[in-house]
């Protein structure tokens, strides 16, 4: 068919020699179902194709993009085709390319959202007061120029850094804000409360030196096409974009919205693919309402719903479905497959984290030996997908010790990340005071005023006497080589490591590691850090020290750490995918584990507080993406009680799993432990219902869902940690003072009277 097409030089034009009596006669259309088929022969007006996971959406669009060439409604150069990463871009243009026989495609409209924009902006850019061969900033020249402005405004930039302050500054473009149209409600006590004056000096900044950064791409862009004296921009853009084409609709932001709504009022031929059950951005700007909201800003706009699953068994797609249709932000479909039920999903309850890895551990080693007279699964046909990055830690440990070749996507494996490195050669000083390296990496982190200069003193004297840094700088503080400042800090250093050297005999291993962390101002470093990463940070160095109660002493946890390190070279090869539920949307697996599934672990406690209903409906959608990922085999799992930065925290399970239909699950829930049931634990609305103490004793005695009235003082027996005593009692929460496990924090559920 791809034969009738004719290129003429390099010219962006397309010629039909020959144009079909049929739109029918094109083989190609043969190969799609029919939901398929329409949302690529339905070419005018706008339409929203909303693809479930594993629908072929891809597929949908490319052959769109082909369709409208080969019917000849368009050349190349009327149609915009968005993206949101640079991989799809460059996937569609080669899917586009073999489908029309290896014709280049280069110089079409068809990018992300950045790059089209860019190309526009360079036409027009004396508009907003640029030239055309402006400068794009990189993120580190962003900071670099804001933090010259806040030092010029006087703003502490240790108390507020330049990369938070950016952070806000992006994200008030992302939703097509300019300085003077920010809401006085968007301002708080940020950088002094001087962040809007910030921006506008950073915009004119900008300007003066001919730049703009990857926000100002898309807002300028705005600018110039909402500006009733630049209508003729608008206007050619109208007729040069007889259709539009847009991937990921749900992931769109303000100003992708915006942008999008302004070029499509021209022919209103616009075409959106997306999945409103598959946003799961809104932390980074996206929008979901953008999705919700097509056939509003699209009169008469059809819809096209993509429901046959060609991924995962029926089984799986039941589950996620039965999750998803709690959220009520939602268009609704109902997905199906052609490829049998499949296993039923399999949920397990464990006492603990530990318990956790162990399980998925020996489930992946049966998977490797065979299931169902099936033969061995490949680790690269296995997916570890967790809610948040510090839980990989207790699976990092558990897949070395039983020899499972793993690779952690989206980052560095648990004990690579710098925080952690930073953490383990302060423990490594303590331990073994002559540990140059590790001195090295730590003397000036936090910022002490220790610079390069004064390192290669302390080297150049260490290396001619043979000593280590420690005894170098033993000797130079008592002479006038450094500087006087230098000289204080370089020993108050020491002592520090000096005095925690000395309670390495009396003092527990977990706690000195805190204390090190906290005396140091390591953790305040990264407490004070208002850039997004520093949370995570803060979580990872907790969830070291409290991984270290597993170990006897300091040093052999270091050794322990060592050993993990010396082992982790297995990016060769097969190997078990451990990554985050975000980093996992678009792949899919075999067989996937999802661990976790707790309440206030997943969903997100912080996102429930931070967004209410909103932020619930998110972590929903983002249960069904994980389900969505497997083809063959889900596993969900969640822990009674998870050891979180060193204190044991008790939980129920997941309301999600309460919402998965009880003949599609095979569950195995270790004796003693909570079963679920969603009225047990929060109500309708879908928030944890406050606890009901009993009329008059507040905080003294609480009935529990079975009807039994705990109070203060009362003798209780857990399962797990045995006989003690009711110290305290919040909601339903009860702080007990076990006999032999020590004061704990359980659920009352979980205890009987005795």
């Amino acid at each position: 068919m791809w034969g009738n097409v004719l290129f003429i030089g390099m010219q962006d034009i397309f010629d039909i020699e020959e144009t079909p009596s049929a739109e029918s006669s094109f083989a190609y259309l043969d190969t799609l179902n029919a939901p398929q088929r329409e949302a690529v022969e339905t070419l005018e007006g706008a339409v929203l194709v909303l693809a479930g996971a594993g629908t072929g959406k891809t597929r949908v669009l490319t052959t769109r993009l082909a369709h409208l060439l080969n019917t000849g409604r368009a050349y190349p150069s009327q149609i915009l085709s968005v993206t949101f990463t640079n991989k799809a871009a460059l996937e569609m243009k080669e899917r586009i390319s073999e489908m029309m026989g290896g014709h280049p495609v280069e110089g079409w409209w068809l990018g992300t959202f950045h790059s089209l924009a860019a190309r526009m902006l360079r036409r027009h850019a004396d508009l907003v007061g640029l030239s055309s061969n402006f400068t794009i900033l990189d993120p580190d020249d962003q900071v670099r120029l804001l933090k010259q402005l806040m030092e010029v405004e006087g703003v502490d930039t240790k108390k507020w850094t330049p990369k938070s302050c950016i952070g806000i500054i992006d994200r008030w473009k992302d939703r097509g804000l300019l300085p003077a149209q920010v809401p006085a409600s968007d301002v708080d006590d940020v950088a002094d409360g001087k962040i809007p004056l910030l921006y506008t000096k950073y915009q004119a900044r900008l300007r003066a030196v001919n730049a703009c950064d990857f926000g100002d791409l898309l807002l300028h862009m705005i600018t110039i096409l909402k500006n009733p004296a630049n209508q003729n921009v608008l206007d050619e853009y109208h007729q040069r974009f007889r259709y539009i084409l847009v991937d990921e609709y749900q992931d769109t932001n303000v100003a992708q919205y915006l942008w999008l709504r302004l070029l499509a009022q021209g022919t209103g031929n616009i075409c959106c693919v997306g999945d409103d059950d598959q946003s799961i951005y809104g932390w980074r700007g996206a929008e979901v309402g953008n999705i919700l909201k097509f056939e509003q800003d699209f009169k008469g706009a059809k819809i096209v719903r993509l429901e046959q699953n060609y991924r995962s068994t029926n089984n799986i797609l039941k589950v996620s479905g039965a999750i998803i249709e709690n959220n009520g932000s939602r268009l609704g479909k109902t997905l199906w497959s052609d490829q049998g039920d499949g296993d039923k999903i399999k949920v397990c309850g464990l006492w603990d984290g530990e318990a956790e890895a162990r399980w998925v551990g020996e489930e992946i080693e049966q998977l490797q030996r065979g299931v169902n007279n099936e033969r061995s699964v490949s680790l690269s046909d296995i997916a570890v997908l967790v809610r948040t990055g510090f839980q990989t830690r207790e699976f990092e440990e558990r897949f070395i010790k039983l020899g499972l070749a793993y690779k952690v996507i989206g980052g560095p494996r648990f004990y690579e990340r710098m925080e952690i490195r930073d953490a383990l050669a302060y423990f490594r000083v303590v331990v073994q005071k002559d540990d140059d390296l590790a001195f090295e990496r730590i003397v000036n982190a936090p910022k002490r005023g220790i610079g390069k200069a004064t390192i290669n003193t302390l080297y150049g004297y260490a290396r001619a006497k043979e000593i280590s840094l420690q005894c170098a700088i033993m000797d130079l503080t008592q002479t006038d080589e450094l500087r006087p400042k230098v000289r204080a800090t370089l020993m108050k250093v020491l002592d520090d490591f000096e005095r925690w050297r000395s309670l390495m005999d009396n003092m527990n291993h977990a706690e000195l590691a805190d204390m090190i962390l906290d005396e140091s101002g390591y953790m305040a470093m990264w407490k004070l850090d208002k850039s997004p990463e520093a949370p995570g940070r803060v979580e990872n160095l907790k969830e070291l020290t409290g991984g270290m109660q597993s170990y006897e002493s300091m040093q052999d946890f270091l050794e322990h750490v060592a050993l993990v390190l010396e082992n982790q070279d297995s990016s060769s090869g097969t190997f078990v995918t451990l990554m985050t539920l975000h980093g996992a949307k678009g792949l899919e697996f075999d067989n996937v584990f999802l661990p976790g599934w707790e309440e206030g672990l997943f969903p997100s406690q912080r996102t429930m507080d931070e967004n209410g209903v909103k932020g619930l409906e998110e972590e929903r959608r983002l249960a069904y993406v994980g389900v969505t990922r497997a083809r063959k085999r889900v596993f969900i799992s969640h822990a009674a009680s998870r050891r979180i930065y060193g204190s044991w925290v008790s939980s129920v399970p997941a309301r999600f799993i309460d919402e998965i239909p009880e003949d599609l699950i095979d569950l195995n829930t270790q004796s003693g432990m909570v079963q679920a049931g969603r009225s047990r634990h929060w109500d309708s609305s879908g928030f944890t219902p406050k606890a009901k103490p009993v009329s008059g004793n507040l905080d003294r005695k609480v009935q529990t869902e079975s009807g039994v009235i705990l109070s203060r003082g009362d003798r209780v027996f857990h399962d797990k940690f045995g006989y003690g005593k009711i110290i305290n009692i919040d909601g339903h929460k009860l702080d007990i003072a076990f006999e032999h496990g020590g004061k704990k924090r359980v659920m009352d559920s979980f205890v009987e009277k005795s």
